[in-house]
């Protein structure tokens, strides 16, 4: 029927024919009619799904971390623990609690249940006679030492040391400090009858070596002082000093010139130079030195090699 005039349409009409286009298409199909092109198509026609591309880490030597951002990024129980341990390793003295939970980004009770479970495993200990005082333990310095002492950069620090004792014809060594004695980081013997068995791992005295006598002389003045006056001094040769104000003295002038000597303080014959190893940051963090009997080089020809010490100093200040 028209709207317009109330009459029933006819099937030829305009208004019949639009109406019938607009209506949907609920007639029965035939299994066998011929599809059109569209429906055709339709079927054809599959979603392929995109595959997925995994992200691939490529190790690049001149900067190891280039691939890793996501993880320097992630937050884990294990890397905030490993960030307390780093700044009690930054820290000149013992930190007490207080002072961690003020500089460091975590609710004071998960600090203190963090440093307990530290303790506990010899990572970090209690300064004796200053309560809740942390500083680095045995068991991390241990890890600190074998680092060093098996790092992928040994080869490359042994190869300078090979240079430095092909120039100068004496043995040197490579070494820093462990707690009141030195150790040696590493050692390149001169092919010489005469020498020294100190393979790299042994220790000698701080204070009567020329690296220990550097590596002192490099701290800061007031834990030096500490240090110092900790120390027994026992008397090797005549030449050890054992007068802690003596030795004190001696460290100044050791920090002024910026070398240390060992004039036949440890072993009687026996003569050393040490030149510090200096990081970016400015921080003393080896010695390298060179000995030799007075038979061969007297302190007058071993203060000769400083420049030679020197340079390879910097070379090997850029393997730390």
């Amino acid at each position: 029927m028209s709207f317009e005039t109330g009459l029933p349409l006819s099937a030829d009409s305009p208004e019949a024919s639009a109406n019938q286009d607009a209506m949907p298409d609920t007639a029965p199909r035939s299994e066998n009619r011929t599809p059109r092109a569209d429906e055709t198509a339709a079927k054809t026609e599959h979603f392929v799904p995109e595959t997925p591309r995994h992200k691939r880490f490529e190790y690049n030597e001149a900067d190891p971390f280039s691939g890793t951002a996501d993880m320097k990024k992630a937050d884990t129980p294990t890397l905030r623990a490993f960030a307390l341990l780093e700044h009690l390793v930054a820290a000149d003295g013992p930190v007490s609690l207080a002072d961690i939970a003020h500089e460091v980004d975590a609710p004071k009770a998960s600090l203190h249940r963090m440093l307990a479970s530290l303790e506990a495993g010899g990572l970090v200990i209690r300064e004796p006679g200053q309560k809740n005082a942390y500083v680095i333990g045995p068991r991390l310095a241990q890890l600190g030492l074998g680092v060093m002492m098996h790092s992928g950069a040994r080869r490359l620090r042994h190869a300078i040391l090979s240079r430095l004792v092909s120039d100068l014809g004496e043995t040197c060594n490579l070494t820093m400090l462990h707690e009141t004695e030195v150790l040696y980081l590493d050692r390149m013997e001169a092919p010489w009858p005469l020498r020294l068995d100190l393979k790299p791992g042994s220790h000698v005295p701080a204070y009567c070596s020329a690296s220990g006598k550097l590596l002192l002389a490099m701290l800061p003045t007031q834990q030096r002082s500490i240090l110092v006056r900790a120390l027994q001094l026992e008397r090797f040769t005549p030449n050890t000093i054992t007068d802690p104000e003596l030795l004190e003295a001696e460290l100044d002038r050791v920090a002024h010139k910026g070398i240390a000597v060992d004039n036949e303080e440890f072993v009687v014959g026996i003569v050393c130079v040490a030149a510090p190893v200096i990081d970016e940051q400015n921080q003393c963090v080896a010695a390298i030195a060179v000995h030799a009997p007075v038979s061969r080089a007297p302190l007058s020809r071993a203060l000769e090699f400083v420049p030679r010490l020197q340079d390879a100093a910097k070379e090997l200040a850029k393997t730390f």
